[in-house]
C-alpha cells in the first residue's frame, strides 16, 4: 500500500512537472516583445546606465532583460506636461541620444533596430532589439518636421497624447475630468494631419492615454493597424486609462493590438480606494510632497519606497493580470493582445511580476489557463510584430 501510494503521488506531479518545462520551453522559443518601458526615461533621470546591475534600484537593467526572455523591449521616450515648446523635442533627443549610446557601449547586447528585417537579424543573434516610442504628441511641439526628424531617428511609434492634451488631440485625463482647455475633444484637423502623415511614414498610431473622442477619430482616420502600448480593460477596472468593450472590439477590427498594462491601478477595481488609504495614512509626507508641485506619480513612488512593506500589500493579485488578457480574446481574438507592462513608468506591478525576469510566469499562467503554444506566442510578441510590419510597409 505504502509503495502504491508513493506510485499513485508520483504519477500525480507528472503534468506539474510536465506543464511546468512545457512553459519554459515554450517561453525560450517565443519571440518576447514588449511595448512600453520607461526605465530610459526614469534611468536618465537617475543618472543610472540600463549596462550597469540596476537590481533595487528599477525594474530593468540589460542582464534582466536576457533572463527574462525579452527579446523586443520598446523603450519609452517620455517626458511630462511641465516640458513644452522649446523644451519637450529636446528632452526626446536626449533620452534618444541616451539609448543610442547605451547600445554603443554594449554592440554584443543590445542593438536599436528601426526596420522588421533589422529586428528579426538582431533577435537571432540573441541580442536585445530595441525600440523607441514616443509617449506623448507634446514632443513634437506641433511640428510636423518634428515628427519625421524623431521618425529618422528611429521612433516607431507616437502615443498621440500624454495626460495632457496637445493642441491637436485631447487626452483620455483631460476629457474624463473636462479639464481640456486648448482643444476641442477628440482630434483637430491638424490631428488628422498628423495621424496620417504618421501612416506615410510607417509610424504606429498609438492610443494609449488618449480620450474617447480622440480614439474614435484616430480610428477613423488611420489606414494601418493602431497600436494601444499600454492599457488594460474598463470593464474589468473602469479608470479613464482603460478601453470600454466597443473601443476594444474597433481595434480588433481595425486589425490593431492592445499592450495589456501591468499598472496594479489599472488591473485591480480596488486598487485606487485602497491607495487613497494608503496615502491618508502618510498625508504629511503627501501635503509637502504636493506644497513643491511634486507630479502624483512621483509622489506614489516615492512612498512606495518609503513604505515597500505597504506598498506591495497593495499589489493586484496575478490572476487578474491574466484576466483583462481572457476578456479581450473572448471581445476581439487572440491576435489582437500583448503585453505592455510600463515597467519603470509605474509602482506596483502585480504580485509575482517583480521586474523584467519575471516574464516567464506570464507564459507559465496563459498555460494553466489552456492557451495552447501557438496562441501564447501571439501574445507573448507576435501580434506585435504583426502590426509592426504592416505599418512599416509604406503605401
Amino acid at each position: 500500500m505504502i509503495i502504491r501510494s508513493i506510485l499513485y503521488c508520483a504519477l500525480a506531479l507528472v503534468p506539474f512537472y510536465g506543464m511546468g518545462q512545457a512553459y519554459v520551453t515554450v517561453h525560450e522559443k517565443a519571440l518576447v516583445a514588449d511595448t512600453h518601458n520607461d526605465v530610459l526615461s526614469s534611468a536618465t533621470l537617475m543618472g543610472l546606465d540600463i549596462g550597469t546591475d540596476l537590481k533595487g534600484k528599477t525594474h530593468s537593467d540589460l542582464a534582466r532583460f536576457k533572463k527574462g526572455g525579452v527579446d523586443v523591449q520598446v523603450f519609452s521616450i517620455f517626458c511630462d506636461e511641465r516640458y513644452g515648446t522649446g523644451s519637450a523635442f529636446q528632452r526626446a533627443n536626449q533620452e534618444i541620444d541616451s539609448l543610442y549610446a547605451i547600445a554603443g557601449r554594449n554592440p554584443g547586447k543590445m542593438e536599436v533596430v528601426k526596420e522588421p528585417g533589422d529586428l528579426v537579424r538582431v533577435v537571432k543573434q540573441h541580442k536585445l532589439a530595441a525600440m523607441m516610442g514616443v509617449e506623448g504628441g507634446h514632443m513634437i511641439e506641433d511640428r510636423m518636421d518634428y515628427l519625421d526628424s524623431l521618425y529618422r531617428r528611429g521612433v516607431r511609434y507616437m502615443t498621440l497624447t500624454w495626460n495632457n492634451s496637445t493642441s491637436w488631440a485631447t487626452s483620455a485625463f483631460e476629457e474624463s475630468s473636462k479639464a481640456f482647455t486648448v482643444t476641442p475633444y477628440g482630434l483637430t484637423e491638424r490631428g488628422v494631419a498628423i495621424v496620417r502623415r504618421m501612416n506615410e511614414l510607417g509610424m504606429m498610431v498609438d492610443l494609449s492615454h488618449v480620450g474617447e473622442k480622440t480614439f474614435w477619430d484616430a480610428i477613423r482616420t488611420t489606414t494601418k493597424p493602431v497600436l494601444v502600448s499600454h492599457s488594460s480593460v474598463y470593464a474589468l477596472c473602469p479608470v479613464p486609462r482603460n478601453l470600454k468593450d466597443d473601443q476594444i472590439k474597433a481595434v480588433g477590427q481595425n486589425g490593431g493590438v492592445i499592450m495589456v498594462n501591468f499598472y496594479s491601478g489599472f488591473l485591480d477595481s480596488t486598487y485606487t480606494r485602497r491607495v487613497g488609504e494608503f496615502l491618508k495614512r502618510h498625508k504629511e509626507q503627501v501635503d509637502s510632497m504636493v506644497a513643491v508641485k511634486a507630479p502624483n506619480y512621483a509622489i506614489n513612488e516615492f512612498l512606495s519606497k518609503a513604505y515597500p512593506g505597504e506598498a506591495d500589500s497593495l499589489r493586484a493579485p496575478l490572476s487578474l493580470l491574466i484576466d483583462h488578457i481572457d476578456y479581450i480574446v473572448k471581445l476581439a481574438g487572440v491576435d489582437h493582445v500583448g503585453l505592455g507592462s510600463d515597467f519603470d513608468g509605474i509602482e506596483s506591478p502585480p504580485k509575482e511580476l517583480d521586474d523584467v525576469t519575471t516574464y516567464p510566469i506570464i507564459t507559465r499562467e496563459l498555460m494553466k489557463r489552456g492557451y495552447g503554444k501557438g496562441d501564447v506566442e501571439k501574445i507573448l510578441g507576435g501580434n506585435f510584430i504583426r502590426v509592426y510590419r504592416a505599418n512599416a510597409v509604406k503605401g
